[in-house]
């Protein structure tokens, strides 16, 4: 996987502890690009330490369901098990106190177990995904493009929404089935399945079937809607 200026290939080229970043709702991919914007002084802090390091930090969404409240403390909330490592790989002061930057996705990682520590930031030991430094034409290749492509279109004609399908038609399997997952308006709970889908043919069905059922929600009849 080669993200920005660094290459990872082997479990040796990441970190076995990673500071964690846990946002609802959104999604990054190995091989995606996720633009956040940064205000909060615990968070700002991470990064600050993040680009003085390795400029990795881990993406996780906050643990779906309900959780009781006795295993809640105080500004540890219990998080999704699987999460994606970025880099930073674009990074701008706004001068009002705010970072703009960009993450680029290298590999989903497991949480292991939290390190303590003074940071205002959570720590946690990970076990990284080691299949997704890999990837390869074969995964590309197993993906039901049209299929993929039917979903889209039908989902922007249904929201009359416009695409540039030049754009989209260059683009590989794999940057088309992770980036319409990221930009996706679905739910923490459609992310997550996303994002834990164990290859990318199965993201990409995925990612139809979680349309087929938003279609079929909104306008009653998805099958109408995809021809």
């Amino acid at each position: 996987m080669h993200v920005g200026n660094a290459r990872y290939l082997t479990e040796n080229d990441v970190p076995g502890i990673l500071p964690i970043f846990p946002v609802s709702g959104v999604l990054l991919l190995p091989g995606g690009q996720l633009p956040l914007n940064i205000f909060e002084p615990r968070y700002l802090a991470m990064f600050d330490h993040a680009l003085a390091g390795n400029r990795l930090i881990g993406m996780i969404q906050p643990a779906l369901g309900e959780v009781p409240e006795a295993d809640i403390l105080p500004e540890r909330p219990p998080l999704a098990q699987v999460g994606c490592m970025g880099r930073i790989t674009s990074f701008t002061e706004t001068g009002d106190g705010r970072y703009l930057v960009s993450l680029g996705g290298v590999c989903r990682f497991r949480l292991m177990e939290e390190v303590p520590g003074s940071k205002p930031y959570r720590n946690f030991r990970i076990a990284p995904f080691m299949t997704d430094l890999a990837g390869g034409d074969d995964e590309e290749a197993q993906v039901d493009r049209a299929a993929l492509l039917a979903a889209f279109r039908a989902y922007l004609d249904a929201n009359k929404l416009e695409a540039d399908w030049e754009s989209v038609e260059r683009a590989s399997n794999l940057t088309l089935v992770n980036s319409l997952s990221m930009m996706s308006p679905f739910g923490p709970a459609e992310k997550q399945a996303l994002l834990e889908a164990p290859d990318l043919k199965t993201r990409a069905e995925t990612l139809v079937a979680i349309t087929e059922i938003v279609l079929a929600r909104t306008f009653g009849d998805a099958d109408s809607v995809l021809q």
